[in-house]
């Protein structure tokens, strides 16, 4: 047996959650429900000009909030990633270990710099916009992979952010090839229609001949595929995954176990913030699947977990959110 069920890497970001209307979005030039890379002097202005309800911050990047989730229901995490010596850096680590996740970041010295920073804006329909300043999680390398713990991970969890990057492009390409000459099986999200739309040819090089486990969105499906409908777009991938998940919001997900598609309704609630539900979505799942669980178990818990973030403000799950999920999977 393996000592860690999931081995993430991704950007370390401090999160900041803000609440906003769709017109003070578009009075600052915002492109609404996407991530947008800005640099440290935009960031800096739009946290002064957004005048909505700042709510905590949380040490976040999608992979982060994926292993996060995983850790909360049991999974052993370990998680490489690059912070700077700085208070965020410092806030980043802890809030990580409290979390109850591995990583790289207690071992190694760290540098001088900007510790990353997404700016997580909120609006009423509960859609998520993210502006995010990268700092010196941009920087990151193979150098942050800690070979040890990689080879003793059942999964990889690689996150498609960082193929804005070239270098986080090429440490994220290298740690999947040393995963597969170690056994180790490869899970690789989209992320983001934007990472689709601007590095499309940067993902297909991180995915190679092919990944055992995809994770994507609707929108990336069809715009990773270039394809106009769900059923051409599940053709598609299964040219780029041994076995995929497509997430459809509301109408639940669509799963190709490596023989057969399956459909999964959603748990229908009244979302106030989609902030890391698709992140969630995929800790439940890789949790599943890493205890035994078929794909249509796997994506039922994945489903429920996520419906019961979007209740809620912030990436994580609250403690009685936690206590839900918890009681679900017991029943499962």
């Amino acid at each position: 047996m393996k000592k860690y069920h999931i081995y993430g890497i991704g950007n370390a970001l401090v999160d900041i959650e803000i609440e906003v209307n769709p017109d003070e979005l578009a009075k600052l030039d915002i492109e609404k429900g996407v991530m947008t890379l800005v640099d440290q002097e935009r960031q800096e202005f739009l946290l002064g000009a957004l005048p909505g309800t700042h709510h905590n911050r949380a040490c976040g990047g999608s992979a982060a909030n994926t292993v996060i989730g995983a850790a909360k229901l049991g999974a052993s995490c370990f998680y490489s990633c690059k912070i700077a010596d700085d208070e965020l850096g410092q806030f980043y680590a802890e809030d990580l270990q409290r979390e109850g996740v591995k990583s790289n970041l207690i071992e190694q010295s760290l540098e001088q710099g900007d510790t990353g920073r997404c700016i997580v804006m909120v609006t009423p329909d509960a859609d998520r916009t993210m502006n995010t300043y990268l700092g010196i999680t941009g920087d990151i390398s193979y150098s942050q992979v800690d070979e040890s713990a990689l080879e003793q991970s059942e999964w990889l969890y690689i996150e498609g952010y960082l193929v804005s990057t070239d270098l986080a492009r090429e440490a994220a390409i290298k740690t999947r090839q040393v995963a597969e000459s170690k056994g180790v099986k490869t899970a690789l999200s989209l992320s983001d229609p934007n990472m689709v739309k601007f590095f499309k040819d940067g993902l297909v090089e991180m995915i190679g001949a092919k990944v055992n486990l995809l994770f994507s969105n609707l929108d990336e499906a069809l715009m990773f595929t270039g394809c106009e409908t769900l059923e051409q777009a599940v053709e598609g991938l299964k040219q780029k995954a041994d076995q995929f998940v497509i997430t459809l919001g509301a109408k639940g997900a669509l799963l190709w176990d490596g023989e057969s598609t399956i459909s999964i309704d959603a748990y229908p609630v009244e979302a106030v913030d989609t902030n890391g539900a698709g992140d969630l979505f995929a800790g439940a799942f890789l949790y599943g699947i890493t205890h035994g669980y078929t794909f249509e178990k796997a994506a039922k818990l994945a489903s429920f977990a996520s419906a019961r973030l979007v209740k809620e403000f912030g990436p994580r799950l609250s403690p009685d959110g936690q206590t839900l999920v918890k009681q679900f999977l017991n029943e499962l």
